[in-house]
């Protein structure tokens, strides 16, 4: 038998739903940094954040002991679809609770930032300002189109797999991208932004 640290991910998922709590525990190590950031860049609130987390693997685990799990395809790609559609029923509550409040600061510290490796500290300093402001301006887009945005820059999701996560067509995925795009142009035109790294 193979150990549970060289299984993939589809793997111990299978061998979850064969009973192993461990492969479960491994699953969750592995995965919970990037579905955490996902859901945390989507709703913009720690809180938040933290109870669709923990429903998101709520429903994870209740799917896969009920035999809804099928490794056709990546296991991240499945507990991602979850979490998005975990995402769209908090926004609906919110909306229906007439809740829903605009972000108050434009934080995106929980995406990693690219890490720059010039000497120079005013060149470090410039690339830090424009990253800082690229941060900004997606958090001002709408939330389809930030979370089209994440997905294929952040976590170098392909079109189909962002289709399949968001239960959207590829053409509605590269329209999202296409807007997204045109939105952030517009933006930098507005604010007057000169975004090149040095």
């Amino acid at each position: 038998m193979k150990n549970l640290s060289d299984m993939t991910d589809e793997q111990l998922a299978l061998s979850y739903i064969n009973g192993s709590n461990e492969a479960f525990d491994l699953l969750l190590l592995r995965n919970q940094s990037k579905l955490f950031s996902y859901i945390l860049f989507v709703v913009h609130d720690q809180d938040a954040a933290n109870d669709l987390f923990q429903e998101t693997f709520v429903k994870v685990i209740t799917r896969l002991q009920q035999g809804k799990y099928s490794p056709t395809g990546k296991f991240y790609a499945w507990i991602m679809r979850i979490a998005h559609n975990v995402i769209m029923d908090w926004y609906r509550a919110q909306r229906a609770d007439k809740i829903v409040d605009a972000p108050k600061e434009n934080n995106l510290s929980n995406i990693a930032g690219s890490e720059t490796t010039i000497g120079d500290i005013e060149c470090q300093f410039i690339n830090t300002q424009t990253l800082s402001e690229v941060k900004r301006l997606m958090n001002l887009l709408p939330a389809p189109q930030r979370e089209v945005v994440y997905m294929r820059f952040y976590q170098e999701m392909s079109f189909k797999e962002i289709a399949e996560t968001t239960g959207v067509s590829i053409n509605t995925s590269l329209g999202r991208m296409r807007y997204a795009i045109l939105n952030l142009r517009r933006m930098v035109r507005e604010y007057n932004l000169n975004l090149q790294f040095a």
